[in-house]
């Protein structure tokens, strides 16, 4: 019997032997499971991510692709008003009949631009009578009005534009400033 003992017990080792590599097995395959799901979530959430990031990316340059483009149209805008106020100030063409007519056409040009611009969003930044705002503004001088609030906007020197929600160029200002009681002084003194 001791030879069926000792047969049996190796029956027994080995079948130990063979459960504990069962369980090896059965936890490597469950972790390398756990692992592959791991791994398939982080993929799933980095592709829904990469997906958001094209939409936005589509989406802004829809809106704003056109913006070197809006940017540098704003010159031809400036260089027709500077063009009727050039014509209008000139002694000699004062003197011509036909004035009137040209600066029409002149202004009729100038509409048609400002309406293609506001179909493309591209509007033109208030100015009168607002507060400086230096996300909207650039403050060129500072002048003395007394009539004015300090900060107030008292003069544009080149009008401003915003394409969409987006600064196409600032408004370039003069600003009221402070007036000093001081200086007031000084002035009625001299």
């Amino acid at each position: 019997m001791s030879e069926n003992n000792k047969k049996s017990n190796e029956k027994q080792e080995h079948t130990g032997k063979a459960d504990s590599k069962e369980e090896i097995k059965e936890q490597s395959v469950s972790e390398k499971l756990k692992t592959t799901e791991d791994k398939l979530l982080r993929s799933l959430a980095e592709i829904e991510n990469q997906r958001r990031r094209f939409e936005k990316e589509i989406k802004d340059a829809f809106e704003f692709g056109s913006f070197n483009f809006a940017k540098e149209s704003l010159a031809i805008l400036d260089n027709l008003q500077r063009a009727k106020d050039a014509i209008r100030n000139d002694v000699v063409l004062k003197q011509n009949k036909d004035l009137d007519k040209f600066i029409e056409n002149i202004e009729i040009i100038e509409k048609d631009l400002i309406s293609i611009f506001e179909k493309n969003n591209i509007k033109k930044i208030k100015t009168d009578k607002e507060k400086f705002n230096p996300n909207l503004h650039q403050a060129m001088t500072e002048i003395d009005d007394s009539k004015a609030d300090p900060g107030t906007i008292v003069q544009v020197i080149q009008p401003g534009y915003m394409l969409g929600e987006r600064l196409l160029r600032p408004a370039l200002v003069g600003v009221a400033k402070k007036n000093n009681d001081k200086n007031q002084e000084k002035k009625e003194k001299k």
